[in-house]
């Protein structure tokens, strides 16, 4: 396509692009700031080009083509000659093209291939402040190259960047940094204005077209909804140029719609119109004409539990660097407006969270293992969690990918697909086949078929059926599909590794099919689902019901966009992170049936438990597939660790009175001895509670003796009879005895190395209590002679002497005669 020659219209940025050619030219490295529309994207790299052929690394899809096209538009050049796009699933480039606007992994993919990207003189990393995982990673990746090849020159550019930290990384390059704002903006802040009011607000300005920042796709939805029947709702179909001329024409832009609705909202027209867009439109894509941003302040974070292998995407406020970004959208070409709809006392972040702290890390530590890097000891421009590391590089090892920290063959061939290595496993394992291709597409372009707000059909499978009504899906997955396929039949025609494919950790073998013809290719493809989605196995907690439990423990609720209704075990292919909130579980939107014989126990471990209510310890041995426990059966319990179990179960509950008695007398006597060995050594050998511990015989034998000696079980009482004592916890030592029992003792017994006295329960013949006394002289001399009144009153047939120094003792009724 040859673009029609335009009037390079003059931008701040073109003072500026001879210093910024030398300064490459000189040091081979520079970092350029500049602020939205000083045109640092279009150009900046056609600048360089005297130097030889660059490569711009640009972050999103439609940015990439849009920036082909004003590039070959202000040069006078051809689309797919002089100038290319190169993103995922689709390019535009020959072999004469020296300037390739690349996007993704395309960058990344070619360093693998080329570590010293031969093929270019400069790489430019354009909008490298939105941080995305592949532009840090290229960056590492090219400072190595860089060291290697004399000649590479880097280029890092942004409008809103920590310059110093990337100038520093490569090796301390010069910053250029252009002031100021081409157009002046004026900003306003109206908290909680609804969308309607805000655009109407906007239009009744004197100006042109009005972009709106919202966080996501449904949100885009809704306002289009809500604007329509009002004057911003004109636009037959959503295109510009509909409607009468006194409506505007409203029109969304988001990285779901297919590229011929993202470039129409891109499309000059001769009216106003409003674009709903997502965070897409705030960098490097330029949309003519904007006079005014409403900015909600919001954008959609997508963050990954490597742990749980769950997506959750947030709806978080902005920083502020990407406010920055939004509103200078408003003054590209003339003085601009920019509405807030959040209080302006509320202060954001500065920068926002790079991906690489937050993102899917399986396809970037891939690309550096292939590229014969250690992601743990890379020297990355920021380092990646290294507990998110060690759990990617095991779910590699799961897929086939890493053996032993390196990559092996299969996880060579699965980077030869523009795909998230889950999915290069997917298509290796079913053979490669265009049902397997189409499997892939549906998963990488997240391809949801509409139900009308009705429950999915049943299937055993949403992935065969989304596959079955491929017809159905939006272009951009039809061409997916077809590419992918084309690639697999190549791959596959180099080597017929169908064996060496198939299956996966925990999976049993499958067989290769060249098509899905019969029920057989069913399976085929539901084992290939397996083999990439090892992790994501989950039961059904019980029949029909929508509730799971994943491998890894976590809990998932199945949505109404799936129909596996049926089945105990199934894959969950897509996952994400249910709401906040108590109880809240993980949400499976796709599914696929698996067969019990399909999994292979990762795993197997004898268990030990004890039963409480029979009083005794059980075994069962289990499988288990990661944390999924597949099955179970009853096992003789090991001795040892069964006694172990029940030594924990008794202290847990608390001794006896009797083992509890003999820990009190030991403290007691100040003796030395471990509670809980006495307990093991009493339950060493044994699956049932012992009837009587018997923690005495367990005892040393010099132990034993001294307890006996300092703290003894029992008293002797002048009546002949013994008191048990009692030991408290809190060191004391007490005894009950009727009080005519004593009579004629003095002095009140004192025991233990400390000769703690004996705290006596006085009772009366009837055994209740009458007085307590740790001084027996003092109760005799003192206290009793007014007992003694009280008592004969009561007990009449009771000897009640006034003299109990010399009264016998007894306790009976009338003493025994002495002698």
């Amino acid at each position: 396509m040859v673009s029609q020659p335009v009037v390079r219209e003059p931008l701040p940025i073109d003072a500026h692009l001879p210093e910024i050619a030398r300064t490459v030219r000189a040091r081979r490295a520079v970092v350029v700031v500049a602020p939205p529309g000083a045109g640092k994207t279009t150009r900046v790299p056609p600048a360089l080009l005297p130097d030889g052929p660059v490569i711009v690394l640009q972050p999103r899809r439609v940015a990439a083509r849009a920036i082909a096209r004003r590039i070959a538009a202000e040069q006078g050049w051809s689309v797919g000659r002089e100038v290319g796009w190169q993103v995922r699933f689709e390019r535009q480039f020959d072999a004469s093209t020296r300037l390739l606007i690349a996007t993704e992994g395309i960058l990344t993919a070619r360093l693998q291939s080329d570590p010293l990207i031969s093929a270019f003189a400069t790489v430019v990393l354009d909008e490298f402040h939105e941080r995305s995982i592949h532009a840090d990673l290229a960056l590492a990746l090219l400072r190595q190259a860089m060291t290697a090849r004399g000649d590479l020159r880097v280029v890092v550019m942004s409008a809103t960047l920590d310059a110093a930290r990337v100038a520093e990384f490569l090796g301390g390059c010069p910053v250029i940094e252009l002031p100021g704002r081409p157009h002046p903006i004026s900003i306003t802040y109206a908290a909680n204005l609804p969308l309607a009011d805000a655009v109407g607000r906007a239009l009744d300005h004197d100006g042109r077209h009005v972009l709106c920042f919202l966080p996501g796709a449904s949100e885009i939805r809704r306002a289009e909804a809500e604007l329509r029947g009002t004057r911003a709702g004109g636009g037959a179909a959503g295109r510009p140029g509909g409607g009468d001329a006194g409506r505007v024409a409203v029109l969304p832009l988001h990285g779901s719609l297919d590229a011929e609705a993202q470039e129409s909202a891109l499309a000059p027209v001769a009216g106003r119109k409003v674009i709903l867009a997502t965070n897409l439109a705030e960098t490097s894509l330029t949309v003519e004409g904007v006079t005014d941003v409403i900015d909600s302040g919001l954008h959609k974070v997508l963050r990954h539990d490597q742990a749980k292998g769950i997506d959750r995407l947030e709806t978080e406020r902005i920083p502020r660097d990407s406010a920055d970004q939004r509103a200078g959208r408003a003054g590209r070409t003339g003085p601009g407006r920019a509405l807030r709809l959040w209080d302006e006392r509320e202060i954001l972040r500065p920068h926002r969270e790079p991906e690489i702290a937050r993102a899917d890390l399986a396809g970037p530590l891939l690309d550096l293992l292939a590229w014969g890097g250690d992601p743990r000891v890379f020297e990355w421009f920021e380092a990646p969690p290294a507990d998110r590391v060690e759990s990617t590089l095991h779910l590699l090892g799961m897929l086939g990918a890493v053996r032993d920290g390196r990559i092996t063959p299969l996880g060579l061939t699965l980077r030869r697909f523009p795909l998230h290595p889950r999915l290069a496993r997917l298509l290796l394992a079913a053979g490669g086949t265009d049902a397997a291709a189409a499997a892939c597409a549906v998963l990488s372009e997240e391809w949801i078929p509409r139900h009308e707000g009705k429950a999915a059909p049943t299937t055993a499978s949403d992935l065969l059926s989304r596959v079955d009504h491929l017809r159905d899906a939006p272009p951009p997955v039809r061409r997916a599909a077809q590419e992918l396929a084309a690639i697999a039949r190549r791959v596959v025609a180099e080597k017929d590794a169908a064996a060496e494919w198939s299956g996966g950790i925990g999976a049993a073998p499958t067989r290769a099919a060249p098509t899905r013809t019969a029920p057989g290719d069913d399976d085929l493809l539901m084992h290939a689902a397996l083999a990439a989605y090892p992790d994501r196995v989950a039961r059904r907690r019980e029949p029909r019901s929508a509730r799971f439990v994943l491998a890894s423990g976590t809990g998932a609720t199945l949505a109404r966009e799936s129909g596996v209704r049926e089945g105990d075990l199934i894959v969950a292919l897509d996952l994400v992170a249910g709401a906040r909130g108590p109880g809240s579980e993980a949400l499976i939107r796709m599914a696929s049936r698996i067969e019990r014989d399909w999994i292979l126990p990762t795993r197997r471990e004898v268990v030990h438990e004890f039963d409480a209510a029979a009083g005794q310890v059980r075994a069962f041995e289990r499988s288990f597939y990661v944390d999924l426990v597949l099955s179970e059966r009853h096992v003789a319990p090991d001795p040892e660790q069964a006694g172990a179990i029940l030594a924990a179960a008794l202290l847990e509950r608390g001794l006896a009175d009797e083992e509890a008695t003999l820990l009190r007398r030991l403290r007691f006597a100040g003796l030395e001895a471990d509670p809980e060995a006495l307990v093991r050594l009493a339950c060493a050998g044994k699956t049932t509670v012992p009837a009587r511990l018997d923690l005495g015989s367990y005892l040393p034998p010099e132990v034993a003796r001294n307890v006996a000696r300092l703290a003894p079980e029992s008293l002797p009482l002048p009546s002949g009879r013994r008191a048990r004592l009692a030991y408290r916890d809190d060191g004391g030592v007490g005894a009950s005895a009727k009080l005519q029992e004593l009579f004629g003792l003095a002095e009140t017994p004192r025991l233990g190395p400390r000769k703690e006295p004996v705290v006596f329960e006085l009772l009366s013949p009837a055994g209740r209590p009458v007085q307590t006394t740790r001084d027996l002289r003092s109760f005799w001399e003192n206290t009793y002679p007014e007992v003694r009144k009280e008592l004969r009153s009561r007990y009449p047939k009771h000897p009640w002497p006034e003299d109990p120094w010399t009264a016998t003792p007894t306790h009976r009724t009338t003493p025994r005669p002495r002698g």
